[in-house]
């Protein structure tokens, strides 16, 4: 007689339920922690993204700022390179008409030492009347005075200046009668040649000499 233990079975059957049962549990378990990994995943990057955003439109705004101010810098400085290229034109030109001032003042060496040697020989009672000057040196000079010795003494006094050529020619003199003392006044032209001289002029004695000198009297017609 054969015996089956159908208890024996369903042990069996109620293990291989309960180990099923346990499985799914355990799969269940680890798509819950998948997903929880990728939800925080998700939100870690996005919260970096975020900030990254953030950041990197603060950082835009700041070199948007640094660029309008270096702009703004930039409009100034072209502004003062303009002013400086302006000054120094203006420098330039100044500089030019210093220089033919220069030049014109060196080229009027000549008359200034002419005019200043002419009014150092004047002896009293002897004043100028015209000056002229041509060509190679030449100097007229018309003037008046009282008595024929101051002639002679203006003549002998350029003539002692190194300035001029000796010896100075008198090329007229003429009396003119006046209605008040001295009588009468003598217009003369004297001519002379105009030179620099080698060494540097010295007022001779014989001019301060003169300048003391009191007038001669009018000579008696």
């Amino acid at each position: 007689m054969i015996r089956i233990n159908l208890l024996t079975v369903e042990r069996e059957r109620s293990k291989t339920k309960s180990r099923s049962a346990g499985g799914g549990g355990l799969s269940f378990g680890l798509a819950q922690q998948l997903t929880l990994a990728c939800t925080v995943i998700l939100v870690v990057t996005g919260l970096y993204i975020g900030w990254r955003y953030l950041s990197l439109t603060r950082e835009s705004n700041r070199v948007d700022d640094e660029i309008a101010k270096a702009q703004e810098e930039t409009g100034r400085l072209h502004t003062i390179i303009m002013q400086v290229q302006q000054f120094e034109q203006r420098k330039a030109q100044l500089s030019q008409r210093v220089t033919l001032i220069e030049q014109l003042r060196k080229g009027q060496t000549g008359p200034v030492h002419m005019l200043d040697q002419i009014s150092r020989s004047l002896p009293p009672m002897l004043w100028l009347t015209e000056l002229k000057q041509g060509g190679g040196g030449e100097v007229v000079v018309d003037g008046k005075c009282t008595t024929l010795t101051s002639l002679s003494d203006f003549v002998a006094n350029l003539e002692a200046t190194g300035y001029f050529k000796k010896s100075i020619e008198i090329v007229s003199s003429q009396t003119e009668p006046m209605a008040t003392p001295p009588g009468e006044l003598i217009k003369f032209s004297v001519k002379a040649i105009f030179q620099q001289p080698s060494d540097g002029p010295t007022v001779p004695s014989a001019v301060a000499a003169a300048r003391q000198v009191p007038p001669a009297a009018p000579a008696s017609r």
